[in-house]
């Protein structure tokens, strides 16, 4: 199964393909899509819908998990946020792909195994998950690639469940 995890953010948008094969996690892609502060917001969401929507028909993954929306202080900040989920949702559904989503709570302790983890703990845990020989940087992409590990993990969880294995 391969799954693309996006990490939503209205100027810095990761995404991360991981694929699960023979039992183990393999990293197929994991990059960001960046747009400029001075960008008015509208054209900024077409940049993030446009980048996805090239991802997702290049290596065509058997799902997409996205991150939920935490709760910041600055309610002007959520609500860009929520905007910017919303755009990678779309994206997702237009290509008709599964999609998940999952809080950062339940992104972090499937990954970490704690769920107050920093974001360099989940990065340290995705590079040895991932077996890679560098981090994967920057953070927005490996939060990505931890959101796809999760819904892997997931999913697997629960498939173990259907069966009664």
């Amino acid at each position: 199964m391969r799954v693309m995890g996006i990490d939503p953010g209205s100027l810095c948008t990761g995404y991360g393909i991981v694929e699960e094969a023979g039992g183990g996690l393999i990293p197929v892609h994991f990059g960001i899509i960046k747009s400029k502060s001075k960008t008015p917001f509208a054209h900024r969401l077409k940049t993030i819908y446009d980048g996805l929507i090239a991802v997702l028909e290049d290596y065509r993954p058997d799902a997409v998990a996205v991150e939920d929306v935490f709760f910041a202080v600055n309610a002007k900040s959520t609500i860009k946020l929520g905007q910017t989920r919303g755009v990678a949702l779309l994206a997702a559904v237009n290509t008709d792909i599964a999609l998940a989503e999952y809080t950062p709570l339940e992104v972090k302790q499937s990954v970490v195994g704690y769920g107050r983890a920093d974001k360099h703990q989940v990065q340290d845990m995705v590079t040895a998950l991932l077996k890679l020989k560098e981090k994967p940087e920057p953070l927005d992409a490996s939060d990505a690639l931890a959101v796809a590990i999760c819904h892997l993990h997931s999913y697997r969880a629960r498939a173990r469940l259907k069966t009664g294995v």
